[in-house]
């Protein structure tokens, strides 16, 4: 059974940076793909950085240049580190895990870019 578990959101301002991190729990994590996904309000949820089992990431154009994706296989961990953060990254922040055996989702984490 996979369990994924999001941290590191909050309230930042403008400019400032958040790393999130995603720890996954069971065997599946290390040939797994890992991505974040983000849903804002009145929104669909969206995709925001990819990372596969071997290490090639993409990202939204949104996001690129400022957020970067990583993981630690030892650690069965994958993260987000966003800077420069802006007021429309604001949103709820989810991992994903994609499985021989399905997708799995944590909970979300929120992020609120705000002066």
């Amino acid at each position: 059974q996979v369990q994924l578990v999001e941290s590191g959101g909050g309230l930042v301002q403008p400019g400032g940076s958040l790393r999130l991190s995603c720890a996954a729990s069971g065997s599946a994590f290390r040939l797994a793909a890992m991505g974040w996904y983000r849903q804002a309000p009145g929104k669909q949820r969206e995709l925001v950085a990819r990372i596969t089992s071997s290490g090639s990431t993409n990202y939204a154009d949104s996001v690129k240049g400022r957020f970067t994706i990583s993981r630690n296989n030892a650690w069965k961990t994958v993260y987000l580190q966003m800077n420069s953060l802006k007021p429309e990254d604001t949103a709820v922040y989810y991992c994903n895990l994609e499985g021989s055996s399905g997708n799995y989702w944590g909970q979300g984490t929120q992020v609120t870019v705000s002066s």
